[in-house]
Parts: C-alpha cells; structure tokens; sequence
C-alpha cells in the first residue's frame, strides 16, 4: 500500500470506529474494550488490538466493523490469508459493512493475481462510496490501472530470467535493496537476520531484529557469490542501518539512517561509510544542502562521481518522495539540489534510485498507475538535456508484489532486484536477473539486438618523488579526434575510476597544480561474459 493511502484509510477508520453504533455500546466493559483496541490499532500495535477484537467477536459474531478492523489489523501485519477472511466475513454479514472492506478486497485479491475479481471489487467500493473525495483519496483508481497493467503485462513478458541467489545470500528474514560495483564483483544489500542469540529487536517497532547492512564478493573461480556476512568496520549499529547504493568503485556506501536517539540521524538522512584497510569507517552524515530536516531516503552516485541522485520529501516537489540531483563542488560540498521534474517525478512515491554505469540511464521504483501493483521499477534516459518519459521494465521483472530496486553492473548482462513475490527464502529475496538476451540499457529494448556494455578503467596517480597517491588530479579521457570523452578525479588515496565503452583507443591525460601533465595512449579492450577492468597507474613529475 502506498504511504499516502495508509494514511487516508487510518483517518478514514477512525471516522467509521467512532460513528457507528452496534451492540457493544449496550455493554460498558465491552465498550471500554473497543476503545482499547481502537487506541492499540491506531498506535500500530496490531497484535495487541487483534487480541482484544478477538474476545469482541466470540460475543458478537455478526458485527461486520469487528471483522473488518481485525483484517485491517493482519493486512497491516501482512497476514494477508487471515486479512482476506476477516474481510470476506465483513462483507457476507452485509449489515453495517464498512464500504472499505471492498477496497481492502480488491487489494488483496490483487496480491492473488486474480486482477479481474480485484477490478470486481474496486468497481464495488466505488459504487457503495458516495463521497467522490474519498474515492479519489483512496486511489483505487490507480489500483484499477494497475491490475490492467498487469493482466497485460504478463501477457506480454520480456526476455529475462528472474533467479533467487540462494541462501548464500538470502534468508528466511527480509532481504532487500541489492546494490552492486561497477565490476561486479562487490554485493551490499540490507537484511533483518539476526547476527547471533543477543540480536536486538525494533520493540518500538515491528519487533523484528534490526536492519543491517550485508557484503558479499563475487567468487570468481567458482563462478557463485560467497556467502554474505555483515560488513566489517563501524557501519552496523544497534539501530536500522541500511544501504542505498554503492559507488560505481565499490569505496563508497551510501546509507540511510533514521535514529531518534541520534540527533544527526534524526527524521531520515543520508550518510556515507568509505572504506579503508577492508574494513568501513563510521558513517558520516553528508551534510546540507542534500540532508535537511525533511526525509531523505537514500542517494546514488553517477559513474564519473560529479553528480549526486537522492531521494527527499523536501518542500518544491511533485509527490510524496521526489528525485533530486546535485553536483560536485568539492570534495565534501555539492550544488543547490534540482528536482527532476515532473516528467520523471509523479503525485506517488518515486524511491530506490540507482544510475546505470552509462551515466544516463536512471532506474527508479514508483508506485502510481504505471505499475503492476505496489511498486515497480521504472526507467529514464537523460539526453539533450532532458529526462526522458519513464519506462516499466516490464514482467518479470516486475510484479503484482513489491519490487524493485535494482542494480546492474558495467557489463549489462546481469542485474539484481529485491522482491516479495511468492517462491523466496523469507519476505524478501534478492534475485539475480539475467538480462543477456534483453538489452535492458537500450533506449527503447524492444527494437535493440544486443547490448555492448562498459569496461573499466581504473587506477592511482602517485607524486613521482614522493609515492603516495595524490587527490584531486583531473583524470581525461580522450578519443582518436581528441574529443573529451568524459572525465573524473582522483579521490583522497589518488585513485580514479571510469566506465567507458570497450573496443575503443583512449588517451588519458591528468594534471594537477604542482606537477606536468601526463599522457598516455591505451586500447580499452571488451569484456566476454563480465566487464574487461583495466588498471592504468601515472607517476606525476614537478
């Protein structure tokens, strides 16, 4: 459910539970009782307020609001199976029927890929529902769109093959955000496993254990992932931690953290853990202008490091959560944030930002009338100087579930999404996909052969007298007219890195104040099933 209906359907509640008048007013217990449970409900204590309807519905059987607040409680609890009876039972009482529980219905049944008998119950809450503000707010006509999108969709799948990555990855918890270097090599995502007996819980929460980041690495004789453990260093804590990207490198984490009890973390905001000796560094807050005292959900960095995509509910934008932009200025200051309009951003969330190792392609999850249902990954290229309309990247790699992010390495022949569709290891996996016979990157799939993909080349530029790497070098990258062909720097230890096309002639030049320029002529070769890496080292004179 998106966050904007949630919210509506709780005040929505809150109106039916005081307006209606049924037999447990004639008891004072019992209605002390029922105020009780409305209180645990609105509180999200689900479980507590279920315990107390439970005993409300032994000695009235045919309440209608019974049923429903109870299947309201075990949909938010995603006790979807028990949900689903307590609304069926709402709706065959008849008398008093909340005219929500047909919306609940139809959201339920749409999780059940039974999109017609969902369209059903959509039509049924529409028609039962005289207040037209409560029908727009409800936005079961999205939901309408998205079981015809689905129904089509599925009718209508793309060349991918959607595979779980196993329990070296996955476990019976809730995996999710995968998020992958460059090279390929290099796999962080979030779980809520515990990493032993004394793990915490969220009791202010959900009550399950904490989210922490996980890393694996691609193991590459044996051609699998070796199996994921948490990420050494100063990342995880007692709180949430959770990743939303990794640099294009594979040196930077890009976390998200939202703790109360930690003043700069407060309200959601962006943080970054850089690593060093193998092991990462505690995380640090990126600062204004991108962090503010609204909710910012996560960042992702483009592949020659200048520009900065992250996500914020910050005042000037088009829905709930909008995509932002900055540039680099320096080291650790970025330009005034710009939203990226209204073509990519929507009334509806648009979260999970990733950007292709093009530097052009952004992959993005929405939930509006776009999608199959919940939220699916989209897609947008910016040339000449716009964005362009997003894109569902289609069955299967979206669902009726929730989808989605995702992230692709340089070679584009392999992607990774999180989702909550039937058949994981535990809420929600992690799925490698194979997009080698469906040329994901290009513009438009449908009309493109193939794929080429991206090699890298990486290295570090050193003092020539002194030894050590030398940061903020200008790095070129030129072609065979001597055109610039894109560009980076150098960060704090003097390394740089690049993605570029394969099968091509290069000539690199650095310079940085103090020291000549340097230059050097290279053959970028193309990679076979993964991406060519090749390291290219410059000792600078003065």
């Amino acid at each position: 459910m998106c966050m904007k209906f949630k919210s509506i359907a709780f005040s929505l509640i809150c109106i039916f539970i005081v307006s209606f008048t049924f037999s447990v007013n004639n008891d004072i217990g019992d209605k002390a009782k029922l105020v009780l449970a409305k209180q645990k409900m609105y509180g999200g204590q689900y479980n507590a307020a279920l315990k107390i309807y439970k005993e409300l519905q032994i000695k009235y059987p045919n309440d209608s609001e019974i049923y429903f607040n109870m299947g309201y409680c075990y949909y938010e609890l995603n006790n979807y199976n028990s949900a689903f009876e307590n609304f069926s039972k709402a709706k065959e009482i008849g008398k008093g029927v909340n005219s929500q529980t047909y919306l609940y219905l139809g959201l339920l049944y749409q999780k059940k890929s039974d999109f017609n008998k969902a369209i059903e119950e959509f039509n049924t809450f529409k028609s039962n529902t005289t207040n037209q503000k409560e029908i727009q707010e409800s936005d079961v006509d999205v939901y309408i769109s998205q079981c015809n999108n689905a129904i089509n969709m599925i009718k209508n799948p793309i060349n991918v093959k959607v595979i779980n990555t196993g329990q070296d990855i996955n476990s019976k918890y809730d995996d999710q955000t995968p998020c992958i270097s460059a090279d390929g090599q290099t796999l962080v995502f979030n779980s809520r496993r515990p990493e032993d007996t004394n793990s915490p819980t969220d009791v202010e929460g959900d009550g399950k254990y904490f989210q922490d980041i996980y890393i694996s690495h691609f193991d590459t004789l044996n051609k699998k992932w070796k199996v994921a453990e948490s990420v050494p260093g100063s990342i995880n804590t007692e709180a949430h931690d959770a990743c939303t990207s990794i640099s294009p490198d594979g040196k930077i984490i890009f976390i998200y953290k939202n703790d109360t009890k930690d003043h700069e973390a407060s309200g959601g905001d962006i943080f970054i853990s850089k690593i060093m000796k193998n092991k990462w560094k505690t995380p640090e807050p990126i600062g204004k202008p991108i962090n503010t005292s609204y909710w910012e959900g996560g960042a992702c960095l483009s592949p020659d490091g200048k520009t900065l995509y992250f996500t914020s509910e910050r005042k000037g934008g088009f829905g709930h959560s909008d995509i932002w932009m900055s540039k680099k200025i320096s080291a650790k200051e970025w330009s005034k944030p710009e939203n990226l309009g209204n073509t990519v951003n929507s009334p509806y969330d648009e979260v999970g930002i990733f950007m292709a190792p093009d530097g052009k392609t952004l992959f993005f999850c929405s939930n509006g009338p776009k999608s199959m249902g919940n939220y699916d990954i989209f897609k947008t290229v910016y040339e000449n100087g716009k964005w362009s309309e997003p894109v569902n990247l289609g069955y299967p790699i979206n669902t009726e579930f929730r989808d989605g992010p995702i992230t692709i390495d340089a070679s584009g022949r392999t992607a990774y999404i999180s989702s909550d569709r039937p058949g994981g290891l535990g809420e929600t996996d992690i799925y490698m996909v194979d997009i080698s016979e469906y040329p994901i990157m290009a513009k438009d799939p449908s009309k493109a052969t193939k794929y080429d993909g991206l090699s890298i080349i990486k290295g570090t530029i050193r003092d020539g007298f002194e030894g050590f790497g030398v940061a903020n070098a200008t790095v070129e990258f030129l072609d065979e007219n001597n055109n610039i062909v894109s560009s980076t720097s150098t960060n704090e230890n003097g390394e740089y890195f690049i993605t570029l096309k394969g099968d091509a002639k290069y000539i690199i030049k650095v310079s940085l104040k103090g020291f000549q320029p340097a230059s050097e002529t290279v053959m970028l070769k193309k990679g076979v099933a993964e991406a060519f890496v090749q390291v290219k080292d410059f000792l600078l004179k003065k």
